[in-house]
């Protein structure tokens, strides 16, 4: 039954239409692309399932996305993709890797804590093939764990506002309420209230789950920080995925700063809102999967946790545009004090 599952996964991928990098609307189906023909032929292809917003986010989805193409590029395997929708059922993710494994995919990479329970449960069906997950711990013999200090980077940002507000009143914006991202606001307010104990911070999350639209709602995003900026915040933080776009807009009308999250989205976002991004918190999920897939080739691969810190330069700072330029040397100095262990950061707010 298992050999006749392959063949029909293998004819099902096959027959898939091809998706391009910035299409607007994710496909629930995989999509396949091929490694530079200039690079060696591996003999391995690696698929990767994409959380709610797929590649094209501007954000987590695409810095996993950078880093899978980095070791195609380098190795030379074939890659297949497929992303998330909101809203969508358990069995349908569990599906989405059923068909990568049956179709030959391995390694697979799942992106985000959405998958926890599919990758447990598809992982023990298929225990010859290696699963990476980003963002959970779950246990299994043949997973992979891509975890990060979100906190830490999130603490830097939160210096970063704390030192270049001018009303001593800032945000926070949260896709989804959950313990990830509940990191995310408990480093940036620890950064903050470091900088300045009596700081105003606002905190807003766009959905609650089971409902993760609000990683990928722009318009939920451009709303939330609106009211913000009314009430006083000059700078809000964006721990939403592709609901960030809708965050960056509202800074540009207002005329103040936002900071982004991820990957450095100074360098992503069109020209006209590069002057409103202060700064971005880099959670280097690039370097996460890059490392996984070049584990898997040259058989070095383990199982567990594997943990991305600012000692391990996992997590970080962007200084694209030069606007944090001069409080640089205080974020340095917080750095080396979270490295050095002088200063823990919180996890929960």
């Amino acid at each position: 039954m298992r050999r006749m599952s392959k063949y029909v996964g293998i004819l099902a991928v096959a027959s898939l239409a091809l998706v391009g990098c910035g299409n607007d609307e994710p496909s629930t189906q995989p999509s396949q692309t091929n490694g530079e023909s200039s690079a060696p032929s591996a003999d391995f292809k690696v698929g990767m399932a994409y959380d709610v917003g797929g590649r094209g986010d501007q954000s987590f989805n695409d810095a996993a996305a950078a880093g899978m193409d980095q070791a195609a590029q380098e190795l030379g395997f074939e890659k297949q993709e497929a992303a998330a929708t909101a809203g969508e059922s358990e069995s349908q993710r569990e599906e989405r890797l059923r068909t990568l494994a049956d179709a030959g995919y391995n390694p697979i990479v799942a992106v985000g804590f959405a998958y926890s329970s599919s990758v447990g449960k598809v992982a023990a069906e298929y225990p010859e093939v290696s699963f990476a997950i980003v963002d959970d711990p779950i246990e299994g013999d043949n997973i992979t764990n891509l975890l990060f200090a979100e906190e830490q980077g999130s603490f830097l940002v939160g210096a970063a506002a704390a030192l270049k507000t001018e009303t001593d009143h800032i945000g926070f914006i949260g896709g989804v309420e959950v313990p990830l991202i509940q990191k995310f606001q408990a480093g940036y307010l620890a950064g903050a209230k470091a900088v300045n104990p009596n700081i105003t911070v606002d905190v807003k999350y766009l959905t609650q789950p089971p409902d993760f639209s609000g990683f990928a709602d722009p318009a939920k995003g451009k709303t939330a920080a609106e009211g913000m900026y009314q009430a006083g915040a000059d700078i809000v933080y964006s721990a939403a995925g592709g609901s960030g776009g809708g965050v960056f807009e509202a800074a540009k009308t207002a005329g103040h700063w936002a900071i982004g999250v991820d990957s450095d989205q100074y360098n992503i976002v069109s020209d006209d809102l590069k002057p409103v991004i202060l700064t971005s918190m880099l959670k280097k999920v690039d370097v996460a999967v890059h490392q996984f897939i070049t584990d898997y080739a040259d058989g070095t691969l383990k199982a567990g946790p594997v943990v991305f810190d600012l000692k391990a330069d996992g997590v970080g700072y962007s200084t694209s545009g030069g606007f944090v330029d001069d409080i640089t040397d205080k974020l340095e100095a917080y750095k080396q004090q979270i490295i050095d262990g002088e200063i823990t950061v919180p996890t929960t707010p």
